[in-house]
């Protein structure tokens, strides 16, 4: 068996190769995060700050809490005052979607019924937003986004 002698030159190649590998992933997987997720909470931030601490203290003095539930067929929103009574909501509504990419958001709609609003959806497994907007009966807004995780239904 004939031996080759490990140069310089060798040990460039090969680290230079190493680097172009490394790059080259890291660009191809930047590309792909820039071109799946919107980045985008609002349309326009500066516009958004300008209100974000009036908005804030009026949905404080609310007191709501949204809590969420999913069985497999049915996603509930409970929505209890500071005293864990139901709500007076006037309208509610919520966009349900992947942390990462908006292909897969729907609009579902809400039906109150037993102190809880429901709607029927059905949620692959895994991580989903919840971005609630809804209105109390004084016509304050009040908006959250709720992290839920959807778990693989078991047969």
């Amino acid at each position: 068996m004939m031996r080759r002698e490990l140069t310089g030159r060798h040990v460039l190649i090969i680290t230079v190769a190493a680097f172009l590998v490394v790059i080259g992933v890291n660009l191809v997987l930047a590309v792909r995060a820039v071109g799946s997720f919107p980045g985008l909470e609002v349309p326009n931030s500066y516009v958004a700050s300008q209100v974000f601490d009036a908005d804030r203290a009026a949905q404080d003095a609310l007191g709501w809490t949204v809590t969420p539930g999913y069985d497999g067929r049915e996603l509930t929103l409970a929505v209890r005052d500071r005293d864990g009574l139901p709500a007076r909501v006037r309208t509610l509504s919520a966009t349900v979607g992947r942390p990462t990419h908006t292909r897969a958001d729907i609009v579902p709609e809400f039906v109150y019924t037993g102190g809880l609003f429901r709607a029927p959806v059905t949620l692959e497994p895994g991580a989903w937003n919840i971005h609630v907007l809804a209105t109390a009966a004084d016509g304050t807004q009040f908006r959250q986004r709720l992290d839920h995780f959807a778990r693989a239904a078991v047969k």
